[in-house]
């Protein structure tokens, strides 16, 4: 029987790691885009979460109009950017750090989610506090990572996401419908 066997464990998991290989040529793997292209979208969540804080100070806090916030906007996407900034990180040699605060952060925000579901149903132990320190927790883990991201690409990214939320008006100067307005006004 054993003249029949006569292949190795050695030999199987030879085999096996060029299957892999030859099935590796057959799947496309998503190549990241440039590191350029996730940062502003992580300063943008970042900017999102301290609104998000701020309409929690209010009276009567929409809990329910809160936790949609945390979907809509550019913490939708916050999940995949985070991702790969942190694997940018990886490949520059901060890894740990980098997926240590990519866990922190989404267990702060699945937190905070859990507590702005139960605040929406009157449950009393959802505090506006601790939620408050939910978003800190999230928003310390995002400056954790974004240490991981070089000075200048993360100049560049600050600039990108001030110019987002810059208004309209103050980007491109007056609107042309704005000088007619103001040039009828000073006719009357």
């Amino acid at each position: 029987m054993g003249f029949l066997n006569n292949r190795t464990r050695k030999d199987n998991v030879i085999e096996n790691a060029q299957a892999g290989n030859l099935f590796d040529r057959y799947v496309k793997r998503k190549k990241l885009d440039p590191l350029e292209a996730y940062v502003p979208a992580v300063l943008l969540s970042q900017s999102q979460f301290k609104d998000l804080e701020k309409t929690l100070e209010s009276d009567r806090p929409r809990y329910a109009d809160s936790r949609s916030l945390l979907r809509s906007g550019p913490a939708a996407s916050l999940r995949v950017n985070i991702r790969a900034v942190a694997q940018y990180a990886s490949e520059d040699g901060k890894g740990k750090a980098a997926f240590d605060a990519v866990d922190q952060c989404l267990r702060a925000l699945e937190d905070l989610d859990s507590l702005l579901l139960h605040a929406s149903r009157s449950d009393p132990e959802a505090k506006v506090e601790k939620m408050k320190a939910k978003i800190d927790a999230a928003l310390g883990a995002l400056d954790s990572l974004l240490e991981t991201v070089p000075a200048a690409v993360l100049d560049k990214g600050k600039a990108m996401a001030d110019a987002y939320r810059m208004p309209s008006e103050e980007r491109d100067g007056p609107q042309e419908d704005d000088l007619d307005i103001k040039q009828l006004e000073s006719l009357l």
